[in-house]
């Protein structure tokens, strides 16, 4: 068979898209609904001692981001706002609501900025210094962010990459009233 243009280009479009499918399948977060997910310990900002099991009994969003990530950033007023929200309310299956960031970093002044001029409020603040390396980030599997979960109180996903919305009507729906 001779190679043709139109051949050389077929081949390349296949092999783009082949290629465009496979880092799609890469970047997926590791666990999806319904998995259980392994707990950690980390220090946190304030230099204490923090266990995922620490907040068992709370809905957890464990949220990765980066100071240096665009789409991160944007969505800090969102996540104030989810916090402000829900945070000291109680669920019908939950005590409360709590936030876990885990930063993506290599520069912890940076991050430490980010938290403070975003008004990131609340104490569960992780920073991962060697980025993706990171043991959190690569017990998650986490290779792109921001990357959301949320976890029940068994440690059980309950929704992967959620937008602000469908966090906001699930929690909605769990309230105690």
């Amino acid at each position: 068979m001779k190679l043709t243009s139109s051949n050389s280009t077929t081949i390349l479009l296949v092999l783009a898209l082949l290629g465009f499918v496979g880092y799609k399948i890469y970047q997926m977060p590791k666990f999806s609904d319904g998995e259980v997910v392994p707990g950690f310990q980390a220090e946190l900002i304030d230099g204490s001692s923090f266990a995922l099991s620490d907040l068992k009994e709370s809905y957890v969003l464990l949220d990765f981001w980066g100071s240096w990530c665009g789409p991160c950033r944007q969505e800090s007023p969102d996540l104030v706002s989810l916090h402000k929200a829900f945070n000291g309310k109680s669920f019908s299956d939950a005590k409360g609501f709590e936030i876990v960031s885990v930063a993506i970093e290599t520069n912890e002044k940076r991050w430490k900025k980010a938290i403070q001029s975003d008004n990131l409020n609340w104490p569960h603040h992780i920073v991962q210094l060697d980025r993706f390396k990171g043991q959190i980030a690569t017990q998650y599997g986490v290779r792109e962010i921001p990357t959301k979960y949320l976890l029940d109180t068994k440690g059980e996903v309950v929704m992967v990459n959620p937008s602000f919305e469908e966090l906001r009507a699930f929690l909605a729906s769990k309230r105690a009233n």
